[in-house]
């Protein structure tokens, strides 16, 4: 092996350390990078808060005849409790609360200073990985998380309740609309309960039960009978259609073709509806 291979082969071990390591200090290294530790600004008040992160682990310090609170999200139920040492270590647990408010707590206590253990923590929504260090005197009272995911779903849900509760078009008024329209065809799940326009934009309504996967195009039918698509949005469980229109159907599927049709009715046919 040439002097010049074996420098080049140096120089590439000390750019890309993971190259020169052995398996198990490449998963040393691997398991520091994944661990989170206690912080001076993630204290608020006695307690240490972490952000909940999957598979990541959490750092706590502990001391002997101190114990140390490991507070789980309130309605989360505790499925088991493993640890690393079990005999050197006195883990329990308990619940604070009722109903909705309801938490349970993971109690740890070390024997003596200078150990080191590990504890898993299965509950109904998620896994904890905690690795916990036992000093001399220096105890971390309590340990709770954060869930980032939770919050952006629970503001996420608001948002489309808001959506969803919230009017198809504003600043309309009763006097605009027109309901002069027959809805005929075939009878899907998705079948349009109304339509109806303000004399610029055209709605159609669908049942409550419309999902994104059943939601059929819209073609407006032309003077000589083609079908055209046509620009419509989706708001809640209606189409919004920027236009009024003579005729148009409704087309879901391919070898069997379900079309329901939404004509509006000349003044003469309004008594006259199917």
């Amino acid at each position: 092996m040439s002097p010049g291979y074996l420098m080049a082969l140096a120089c590439f071990a000390v750019a890309c350390p993971s190259f020169a390591q052995t398996p198990v200090q490449q998963v040393a290294t691997a398991s520091r990078a994944a661990t989170i530790q206690p912080t001076r600004s993630g204290f608020i008040a006695g307690a240490h808060v972490y952000p909940y992160t999957p598979d990541a682990i959490f750092e706590g310090y502990v001391a002997p005849g101190l114990v140390t609170d490991l507070a789980l999200q309130p309605g989360e139920t505790l499925v088991a409790v493993a640890s690393g040492d079990t005999a050197r270590w006195a883990i329990g647990d308990t619940t604070s609360g009722t109903g909705d408010t309801r938490q349970t707590h993971v109690l740890v206590k070390p024997f003596a200073a200078g150990l080191t253990t590990n504890l898993v923590i299965t509950t109904d929504r998620r896994a904890y990985h905690v690795r916990l260090v036992s000093t001399r005197d220096t105890s971390i009272s309590a340990m709770r998380w954060t869930y980032p995911q939770d919050d952006f779903l629970a503001l996420k849900s608001r948002a489309e309740a808001v959506k969803a509760a919230s009017p198809v078009a504003a600043g309309l008024s009763l006097d605009q609309l027109h309901f002069d329209y027959a809805i005929s065809g075939d009878r899907p799940d998705w079948r349009p309960v109304r339509a109806f326009d303000d004399g610029t934009r055209t709605y159609i309504e669908f049942p409550a039960s419309l999902g994104a996967s059943q939601a059929p195009p819209l073609f407006v039918l032309g003077s000589d009978g083609k079908a055209e698509l046509v620009n419509y949005r989706v708001s809640g469980r209606y189409y919004v259609v920027d236009r009024t229109f003579g005729a148009a159907e409704l087309r879901l599927g391919l070898k069997k073709q379900q079309v329901v049709r939404i004509a509006h009715l000349a003044p003469r046919e309004r008594g006259r509806r199917k």
